[in-house]
């Protein structure tokens, strides 16, 4: 410290145009070098000159001092109890995370399209509601923008797999590759678990099961790359322009589409029986190993009395927000309903609440309107 503080001393004097640095520049010691400086310091303006580089020495032992004093400080927090110190650190770096995490904006949120207002003050940012029997568009909002998909991404896993006429009753064991790499999602079905292709397409639909999926795509006859060309191709078998498939199971945010060409796939896949069947199931007991699990839908308007829910899927990741499409009937027509990059838990299902509401006042209104006109 004190070499380090004299050749700041020194490069400070150096800067500083008096007889003085003539004196110090000399590397030797000079024995007569001290009679030198007490005559030197009489004079007045050597004095000034001498206050002048000190000033900075002065200053940089606060500076020295603060970084002492603030290490000191650390030290005796850090004293009094070494578990209070770690759950000091753990209990920040935890909540960090948790935040970190939760408030990731979705991608329909980067756009700005939450910015966009409706009259139904729906919290998703993108919705599309058709007639399904005239194609009448009832309620659309940023119908045509493209995003991800998350989970609903396992509509179009189902429909390929169900039309492929392969084996519902042969056993697929889950693997090191079902295992999710891409959010690190946890999973009931642990390696080794051995089911049937009929109860993993029936927990992918249901209960929206991620390694079932992945399972469903490894084993198709090819294997995964052929699968997703299958998904690919069935999009674009139905015009679904916008959107592009890259795994089963919607974990990817490059699963994308737009609300249109989902409406368009709800609609083939309402076709299938079997889809509408697993899909609006409310629970299933599986059997894995010596354990049977329980599993049960992840949409609750499908145990509703108040819903007629004919196809449903829904899906979450945080770059795609909450999601869910369906088809159910309401006021005596059926309805297809699609909502992405909704914000909050449960506000897709508020969303399809607000427009059930509306279909149905909507409908009661044509009524009186129509006995008025006929009166």
């Amino acid at each position: 410290m004190r070499l380090a503080n004299f050749r700041m001393t020194l490069s400070l004097e150096s800067n500083a145009l008096n007889p003085l640095n003539r004196l110090f520049s000399c590397r030797v010691f000079n024995p007569c070098l001290p009679l030198c400086i007490l005559a030197l310091m009489s004079l007045p303006s050597f004095a000034a000159d001498n206050e002048n580089t000190r000033k900075p020495v002065a200053a940089k032992k606060p500076v020295v001092s603060a970084q002492n004093a603030a290490k000191s400080a650390v030290k005796p927090s850090a004293k009094p109890s070494p578990k209070a110190s770690a759950k000091n650190t753990q209990k920040p770096r935890k909540s960090v995370k948790q935040k970190a995490t939760d408030t990731r904006p979705s991608f329909g949120r980067i756009a700005g399209l939450h910015q966009g207002a409706d009259f139904l003050d729906l919290r998703s940012s993108v919705a599309l509601v058709i007639d399904q029997d005239t194609h009448e568009v009832l309620i659309r909002k940023n119908d045509m923008a493209v995003l991800p998909i998350a989970s609903l991404t396992k509509l179009m896993t189902g429909l390929v797999i169900s039309e492929a006429n392969l084996a519902q009753t042969e056993m697929i064991t889950i693997t090191q590759d079902d295992v999710d790499t891409e959010k690190g999602s946890t999973s009931r079905l642990a390696v080794g678990s051995v089911l049937s292709r009929g109860d993993l397409l029936h927990l992918a639909l249901m209960a929206s099961e991620n390694r079932a999926a992945h399972a469903l795509g490894r084993t198709y006859p090819g294997g995964m790359p052929l699968f997703v060309k299958a998904m690919n191709d069935r999009a674009k078998g139905l015009g679904m322009a916008s959107t592009h498939y890259v795994e089963p199971t919607g974990l990817s945010s490059r699963n994308q589409s737009s609300a249109t060409d989902l409406a368009v796939l709800v609609g083939a896949a309402y076709d299938v029986p079997l889809l509408r069947e697993l899909s609006t199931s409310p629970g299933r007991e599986v059997a894995v190993g010596r354990r049977t699990l329980q599993y049960n839908t992840t949409n609750r308007l499908v145990k509703s009395p108040n819903w007629d829910i004919g196809l449903q899927k829904t899906g979450y990741i945080s770059e795609a927000g909450q999601c869910l499409v369906m088809q159910t009937k309401v006021a005596g027509r059926k309805i297809i309903m699609v909502f992405l990059d909704s914000a909050g838990k449960l506000s897709r299902i508020a969303d399809a609440e607000r427009v059930r509401r509306w279909v149905e006042n909507q409908n009661a209104r044509s009524q009186v309107a129509s006995a008025d006109t006929a009166g």
